[in-house]
Parts: C-alpha cells; sequence; structure tokens
C-alpha cells in the first residue's frame, strides 16, 4: 500500500508510541522512513528505532525553532529530493496545563502547549509542500476527540480543537497542490504523553464504557492501520478530515450505567437530576 513512498515520522520516544506503530506498519506496507526527535529525547528515539524491521535514520527537530525545519528541509531535499508524506505526533504541555483550575493557568504556559502541539502542524505542512512532488502528498496528524470538556485535559483539550481547525485551512491551501491533511482522532492509549495526563484512568474507563466496538488501551495498531490509509494513494480523494479511530465512542450519546436503586425502580420524570444514572 505505500510501495516507494517516502515518509517523515514524528514523535517517536519509546516502542510504545504511537509514531513507532506506525513507522512500524508503513515500512511493512513498502514505505522508506525517518524519524525526527527532540535532542533531549534523541537517545531513546534511537533506541525505538532499533527496534524497527529496517532502523531508520532520526534527524534532528525541534518543532518551536523554524531554523530547525529550515535544516531538515535541506537534509531531506538532498537525502530523498522529495517527500511523500509525514506524521505530526508532537504535542507537549505544562502539567498545569492538564489539570487544575482552567481559568488561572498563566498565558505564558498556554502558548509553550498551542506553538508545540498546533501551531506546529502548520510548519510541518509547509515542509510537506517544499518537498512534495508533483503528484501530491500526505499529511496526517495524531487527535483526540476535542467535542466536549474532559474532567481532564484542559487546555490540551482547546489546542486540539485548533488542531482540528488548522487542519481544516491547511487542506484549503494546500489542495491544489494536490497535498491532503487529515487528522486521526485516536482513542485513549497508555503511551509516553498519557502518562502525563493527570487521571488518565477517566478517559480509559469512559472508553471501556461506551466504545460500542470495545476499545484496548494498549494496542496502538489500528490507530496505526488507519494513519497508513491516509498517507497512501487510496486516501487520494480525503483531504479536511478527521478520521475517528476510537471503537465508536464519538458517535456515542451518553453510557447508560444506572445504580443499583435506579435498575431496579423507573426513572423519574424530567431531566437527570447531578450524578444520577444518565453519564456522559
Amino acid at each position: 500500500m505505500l510501495d516507494g513512498k517516502r515518509l517523515l515520522i514524528t514523535g517517536v520516544v519509546t516502542t510504545d508510541s504511537i509514531a513507532f506503530h506506525v513507522a512500524d506498519r508503513a515500512q511493512r506496507l513498502g514505505a522508506e522512513v525517518v524519524l525526527t526527535s527532540f535532542e533531549r529525547d534523541r537517545e531513546r528515539t534511537v533506541a525505538a528505532a532499533a527496534e524497527l524491521a529496517a532502523a531508520p535514520e532520526v534527524l534532528q527537530l525541534d518543532v518551536t525553532r523554524p531554523e530547525d525545519f529550515d535544516a531538515l528541509d535541506d537534509e531531506l531535499r538532498s537525502r530523498w529530493g522529495r517527500l511523500d508524506g509525514a506524521l505530526h505526533a508532537v504535542a507537549f504541555a505544562p502539567r498545569r496545563v492538564l489539570a487544575g483550575e482552567f481559568v488561572s493557568v498563566p498565558l505564558a504556559d498556554v502558548e509553550r502547549a498551542f506553538a508545540t502541539s498546533t501551531y506546529s502542524y502548520a510548519a510541518l505542512a509547509r515542509l510537506v509542500a517544499s518537498l512534495a512532488p508533483s503528484e501530491g502528498a500526505s499529511l496526517v496528524g495524531l487527535d483526540f476527540d476535542a467535542a466536549g470538556a474532559w474532567p481532564v485535559y484542559n487546555w490540551m483539550g482547546v489546542c486540539k480543537t485548533a488542531l482540528q481547525a488548522v487542519n481544516r485551512y491547511v487542506a484549503r491551501d494546500l489542495g491544489p497542490r494536490r497535498i491532503r491533511s487529515n487528522l486521526v482522532a485516536a482513542g485513549p492509549l497508555h503511551t509516553r504523553a498519557a502518562g502525563g495526563i493527570p487521571d488518565f484512568g477517566l478517559l480509559t474507563g469512559a472508553w471501556e464504557r461506551r466504545a460500542p466496538l470495545g476499545w484496548d488501551p494498549n494496542d496502538a495498531r489500528p490507530v496505526a492501520d488507519a494513519v497508513c490509509f491516509l498517507l497512501s494513494d487510496l486516501a487520494r480523494a480525503v483531504t479536511g478530515e478527521v478520521l475517528h479511530v476510537d471503537g465508536g465512542f464519538h458517535a456515542m450519546a451518553a453510557d447508560l450505567a444506572p445504580s443499583d436503586s435506579a435498575a431496579s425502580e423507573p426513572a423519574p420524570p424530567g431531566p437527570s437530576p447531578a450524578g444520577g444514572p444518565l453519564r456522559r
């Protein structure tokens, strides 16, 4: 499915990274892959790369540094001469951006989260556009359902909502050049990044109750398969999309988990009281 494709994969830190599974699947489907890493994580990224079927080279990229994108453009141009696709799998937020009182987070922390997690998607899009062949290319980003306010996630939820808007505008501007832009909204997975989200178990618990197909938070392979589809020519007419790979969680209005008493007694008329059996 990806024979002959030359792909840039960001965000590999350990073998439990979603990006690692994308790189693994892409190689098995015929792609040639290079990885990028933030300098602080480089040693771990190189170790993870060694676990792939063909250990790819790891190139430097701090997505908040324009000069790193310039250097990466030069390196890929001399190495390959083109870029057929890229995965944006980069996000960061200080802990207080993710938890605590939403309105009390300092602007500087929010700006840092936005620059790393959202604006960087547009920066990577510029790189893809610079190196895309005449037949086009594909940019895919990792997302998390931001349709509502979660009990955790806070400003990162805002960043993900903005990421969806950025995706649409990138699709609009680059579409005439046959460059596609799409996001994959994955269900919660146990990754290194998830370890930084306070009370992450609240999310996995919600998926366990509500996803009609079920959801395994330890299996990133369904997400990797969806990313590879969007990177492939099979998705040549798909752009501006948010593809949910979450066991169907996003399509369910609510999960009904009545208490013992509610199960044996008729529900009272009118809206469910706070704390009642109807939970989002």
